[in-house]
């Protein structure tokens, strides 16, 4: 059919229905944390689906020592550097044209307390973390940061610039292609996260949002209620859909997260789907992650 010759009533009326379509209503965008438990799990070890855009997350990189004191915006490792060095990234990444590998940055502790975001002094913290994340960032040749941490001694409105500025200039400095944040559903964490989403939206890629720290137990229709809900609070964003592999809280592979993941797919609401974390998924010989990629995965 060739629509210039299709009446001009008609052509409006094809114009306003393709507009109305979901703006990229899928995704086959795969993600999954690693590293942080020591457990000797590897890249090589997760099976990878040619047909999905696969994101290993290192967990974690945190502005402290390892006598747990804060530096900052001085950053360190803190994941398993001997099954996850910087030839291991460039390894799988050689292997798989579809691999991306990010850092994620704060997580809930470090040593035998709690990882806080607490600035010395915002401009300097910024100014430390641009350095010390472009160093470890090109040392393992990663593609991407993502924001978890999760523990604050300061306000929302710092938190978003510092967090927001970092973002901006690795960005800008060509350093990172992409930028996750990883909120859940806690007062003095969503706080701090909607206002950086709210000042800093338009540089972050991804929601990586922790549905698992919902309650154990939670049913397919809480779920998709929660999935809404958190779909307003960060509106305009690429809210991902995620589960815990230990299933120690939210919905469970078990017992509907893949009934629930069906769902928003129908109504080109899944944007993607990612894991914590590797590290207890080989117990389980992955097979959750399998399921996931199957679902958001591209046919060939």
């Amino acid at each position: 059919m060739e629509f210039s010759k299709l009446p001009l009533t008609l052509l409006l009326l094809l114009q306003i229905l393709l507009l109305s379509r979901p703006s990229q209503s899928a995704s086959n965008l795969f993600r999954e944390y690693i590293g942080a438990e020591f457990k000797n799990v590897r890249f090589s070890d997760l099976p990878i689906n040619s047909g999905v855009e696969f994101h290993f997350i290192l967990s974690f990189a945190i502005d402290y020592t390892t006598s747990s004191s804060p530096t900052n915006g001085e950053f360190n490792i803190f994941w398993d550097t001997e099954n996850l060095s910087p030839s291991q990234v460039s390894a799988i990444k050689n292997k798989h044209s579809n691999v991306k590998v990010a850092v994620s940055l704060g997580g809930d502790s470090v040593g035998d307390g709690y990882a806080y975001f607490n600035p010395s002094s915002p401009s300097s913290w910024i100014s430390n973390a641009v350095s010390s994340l472009t160093n470890i960032l090109q040392e393992y040749n990663l593609d991407g940061i993502d924001i978890d941490y999760e523990h604050f001694k300061t306000d929302p409105q710092t938190f978003a610039h510092c967090i927001g500025e970092l973002i901006t200039t690795l960005k800008r400095n060509g350093v990172i292609s992409l930028a996750s944040i990883a909120p859940f559903d806690d007062d003095q964490v969503q706080s701090h996260y909607m206002e950086l989403w709210r000042r800093y939206g338009h540089v972050i890629d991804y929601v990586n949002f922790q549905f698992y720290a919902y309650d154990q137990g939670t049913t397919v229709s809480q779920f998709l209620e929660y999935f809404d809900t958190q779909s307003s609070n960060y509106e305009g964003g690429k809210v991902l859909a995620s589960f815990i592999s230990d299933g120690s809280g939210g919905l469970s592979p078990q017992n509907g997260f893949f009934t629930a993941c069906t769902r928003l797919k129908s109504e080109g609401k899944l944007h993607g789907i990612f894991v914590w974390c590797a590290d207890d998924s080989k117990a389980l010989g992955f097979k959750y992650e399998k399921q996931s990629q199957a679902l958001v995965a591209i046919s060939h």
